[in-house]
């Protein structure tokens, strides 16, 4: 669970707070935060069969409750008072305090976050004080003078000396935190401690981390070890390492315990690295101006002097040609001065280190000096550094390596995760011990249910029966297959035979009740158009097919030449969708057409034309508890952002509600694009200013509703994606009650009743099946007891077949539930929509009108992504500003044929 913030001390808080989720330039009106709140556990779930499970929660202890952590304040300055910034020379500066002064600290230890906080168990002697700190620094002595423009290593170093820093920190009392307070939290009572408590105890161990010099990211920590370093191409390897943080849960205290991963630069030689980056295997073919780019800010190692330097830019001229002045100094034993020489930093090092730079004399050299006095480097002294955090986003082919190769077996993450128990024993810390806090070294065991899997009906009102959480239509047809007789097929140069690809999936619709006729159009992309830019490609390609069909067909099949993120998708979608209003399907067949792939494709052709492949049996009988008397709205919520560090791009907020009640199958999905990096979605209720209309997400799902049902409907179950706990809050009286608004200006003031629940994926609660190393939990564990909030309503479903690596359930926070389903009947719905997912066969991770929205804006922003109406944006996006307003015009609206249709499958 993520705590809130620790007093604020007029600088950043412990760990790095939650970005504004409240739109810019929106205005919503004042909430009494105490108008909505999140409700209690009603009861528990008891359907299902029992089944022993162990989770990497480790019981925590507290056999001290009556401490206090007192926290103070922590400015770190030079001797002219400016602000020291580095988190690395604050946490030396900080030791060295504790060693200078443990006397004036009463002997008392402290845990300090990095910034400006520190915690100790007990009060200081003082409340104020001030302290000057002096740092030495080993450097080398240099035999030649510092100078312009010159090599940054100068000379062979005779001897060691230490260069002398002093600062100042000053230290403030600022609050009292009370331990209690958590075992206060643990036995329902609300406080507002308790979080900030459990900050302190995750800040204790972050501490721990940075003294085995891990790298810290968020709650997780990385050591530099070889061994944890996989790599995935690009000269970017994924870095095991483990997540730390305390929880309170329904069975007491716990330490959750997780292996977790992040991208780092590969170590090693730069020229390496630049070879791997850029695919090439001679170092005379590197692209300098990209290589410019990509090494700024990083940081290497000399070679020779085992010095580290951050690496500012590139030099202009290579190795052997730039030259700089070398300032003599008197020889030995004599005073006789030499005159300075403008000598080559290749020269250089060669006359003066004994080094013959063979790899990279005729390569720019990296600049590590200052913006007006610059210092070289030749490129094959300098390694990177390693731990450097690579945040840029993944290649598909990265991406995809890194999946493959972060697998982990339920046995192999249990025997990390207990082996980090022993190894680290973070209870030891002194601080904790003060506590009396100890930790058990064992996986939590308790109790959960697995729930059934519910019957599906297929064609010929025949029965289906997943099978730990799979089935198939092997000799079976689809519930309601759709007719497809005007369609075509196109091929952008693939090494694919149309002709065959169509007859085959002729063949594979008849054996599933999908009559397809031979299509009107086998179109293949012309020869001299395959070199130009996507946007070029589609539009011929359109203006082929006008020429050969006399109007627009139904469906159109387009065969793609790469098998994943084609450059073609997004112009090709957006010409279809947008601004043709005709439904399309994507492929990129394998060599060997199989039943299974051609069913797959068939599964997504069938619901976008409107047919529906499988029901749930309690939905084709009318019958889904609570939902079948009443007009229900069942709608999934989502925001996708850019890529990390690009605030040029808007963030796309998808919404999906149901249509066709008493159905829950069927969705219309409603996309809107909004300010970069906001989570709250702003469009929900947009009336315009003269008050006549609503142009809002909300408004669209309603009037299919309506339109579809001939009534509005009186129950609404929302499902919100990607939002933490700190955002719970705004979920109710944020986007809640602008869905309200858009309700209430649509019916004319009624309201209906809400269920509000969250899910999240992006957790580190894993769940094993005790006694079975090697299997994950079956399909349809769910766990609302031991592991979950104290008093919160939530629970954890794990409804997926895992086959490959260790299953991780989705985690559901019921934040409202006016519409009053019992807990069995709500977990059972949960985990009815994960069956409910029309492109697959196989029961999905989390219920499909969150997968449905997750889907739709990755869609549009392919489309956004490739847009090419301008060119002087480098994605197409335009230049708005993070936090900005986007203007209507770059949203791409959906064609009146394609908008109330599952476009998305």
């Amino acid at each position: 669970m993520e705590k809130s913030g620790i007093q604020d001390l007029g600088g950043s808080p412990a760990l790095p707070p939650p970005p504004s989720d409240i739109p810019a330039g929106v205005k919503p009106e004042r909430v009494d935060t105490a108008k909505r709140a999140m409700i209690s556990r009603p009861e528990f779930g008891r359907t299902g069969n029992r089944i022993q499970l162990e989770s990497n929660h480790f019981k925590v202890s507290v056999n001290s409750p009556d401490e206090i952590f007192y926290q103070y304040s922590v400015l770190i300055s030079y001797k002219d008072r400016t602000a020291v910034e580095n988190k690395v020379i604050g946490r030396k500066i900080m030791d060295k305090l504790y060693d200078m002064y443990s006397s004036e600290l009463a002997g008392k230890r402290f845990a300090y976050d990095g910034e400006k906080a520190l915690f100790t168990v007990g009060p200081l002697p003082w409340n104020k004080q001030e302290f000057t700190v002096v740092l030495e620094e080993s450097i080398a002595k240099r035999e030649i003078p510092s100078r312009e423009g010159s090599p940054v290593e100068p000379g062979k170093r005779s001897r060691r000396s230490f260069y002398s820093k002093s600062y100042i920190v000053e230290i403030n009392f600022a609050t009292k935190i009370p331990l209690k307070s958590v075992l206060l939290a643990l036995n329902g009572y609300e406080t507002e401690k308790a979080q900030d408590a459990l900050r302190v105890l995750d800040i204790i161990l972050r501490q721990q981390a940075a003294k085995r010099n891990c790298l810290l990211v968020r709650q997780s920590f990385f050591h530099d070890d070889i061994r944890m370093f996989t790599d995935i191409g690009g000269g970017v390897s994924a870095c095991r390492g483990l997540h730390s943080s305390f929880r309170p849960t329904h069975g007491g205290l716990s330490l959750n315990i997780d292996v977790s991963t992040t991208m780092i630069l590969t170590p090693g030689p730069v020229i390496d690295f630049l070879r791997v980056n850029q695919g090439i295997q001679n170092a005379r073919n590197i692209d300098w101006l990209k290589a410019k780019k990509m090494l700024r800010n990083m940081r290497v190692m000399t070679t020779h002097s085992n010095r580290e330097f951050k690496i500012k830019g590139l030099s202009e001229k290579p190795c052997t040609e730039l030259y700089f002045t070398l300032k003599g100094k008197p020889g030995d034993g004599t005073h006789v001065e030499v005159q300075p020489e403008e000598i080559t930093v290749y020269e250089y090092f060669r006359r003066h280190r004994n080094l013959e730079l063979t790899a990279s004399a005729y390569f720019p050299c990296l600049d590590v000096g200052k913006p007006r006095k610059p210092n070289y480097l030749p490129l094959e002294l300098c390694s990177l550094v390693s731990l450097q955090r690579y945040t840029k986003s993944l290649s598909p082919v990265q991406r995809a390596s890194l999946v493959e190769k972060s697998r982990q077996a339920p046995l192999e993450r249990k025997e990390i995760l207990t082996n980090s128990m022993e190894k680290y024993q973070y209870d030891k810390d002194p601080l904790l011990d003060a506590c009396g806090i100890s930790i058990e070294k064992q996986l939590t065991k308790f109790a959960g249910r697995v729930l059934n899997a519910p019957k599906l009906k297929v064609g010929g009102n025949e029965d289906c029966i997943p099978q730990y959480g799979k089935w198939n239509f092997n000799r079976k047809r689809l519930y309601n297959p759709i007719k497809i007789d005007d369609w075509a097929v196109v091929n952008f140069s693939a090494r694919c035979n149309i002709d065959h690809l169509s007859f085959e999936l002729s063949k594979c619709g008849r054996n599933k009740g999908i009559v397809i006729e031979r299509p009107h159009a086998l179109i293949e992309e012309e020869r001299q158009y395959r070199t130009a830019k996507p946007s070029v490609r589609v539009e011929k390609m359109i203006n082929q097919i006008r020429a050969k069909l006399r109007g627009p067909p139904k469906l159109i099949m387009c065969v793609l030449p790469e098998r994943k993120n084609s450059n073609i998708y997004g112009p090709w979608k957006k010409e279809c969708l947008v601004e043709l209003g005709i439904r399309t399907q994507c492929v990129s067949p394998p060599n060997q057409l199989n039943d299974q792939y051609l069913t797959n494709v068939l599964l997504k052709i069938n619901s976008k034309l409107g047919g529906i492949n499988s029901l749930l049996e309690i939905e084709d009988a009318s019958r889904v508890p609570v939902i079948k008397d009443t007009p229900t709205m069942i709608m999934g919520m989502d925001v996708s952002h850019g890529s990390p560090g690009r605030s040029d791009v808007p963030s796309i907020a998808a919404v999906v509600g149901s249509h066709t009640w008493p159905f829950i199958s069927r969705y219309r999905a409603a996309v809107r694009i909004q300010s970069s990096r906001v989570e709250m979605i702003e469009s929900l209720f947009k009336p315009s200013p003269n008050g006549v209309d609503d142009a809002g997400i909300i408004r669209e799902l309603l009037n299919e509703f309506e339109s579809t049902n001939r009534c509005m409907p009186s129950q609404i179950i929302v499902f919100r994606d990607g939002v933490s706990e700190s955002q719970f809050n705004q979920v109710l009286n944020y986007e809640l009650e602008q869905i309200i608004k858009a309700y209430q200006y649509r019916s004319g003031g009624n309201v209906p009743k809400f269920t509000v629940i969250v899910t999240q994926k992006n957790h580190h609660t894993k769940l094993f099946e005790a006694g079975s190393s090697h299997k994950n939990v079956p399909p349809g564990t769910v766990v609302d007891t031991n592991i979950v909030h104290p008093t919160n309503y939530d629970f954890y479903l794990c409804s997926q077949n895992g086959r490959i690596g260790t299953s991780r359930p989705a985690h559901y926070h019921v934040l409202v539930d006016e519409i009053g389903f019992s807990a069995d009947d709500l977990q059972n719905l949960v985990h009815s929509l994960s069956y409910v997912y029309q492109r697959s066969t196989t029961a999905i991770s989390i219920v499909a009108p969150i997968y449905y929205a997750h889907l739709t804006a990755a869609q549009v922003g392919k489309m956004m992504k490739f847009d090419e109406s301008t060119d002087t944006s480098s994605t197409g996006y335009g230049s708005h500003s993070s936090g900005g307003s986007v203007p209507d015009h770059e949203q791409p609206r959906l064609h009146k044929n394609i908008a109330g249709s599952m476009f998305f499958c």
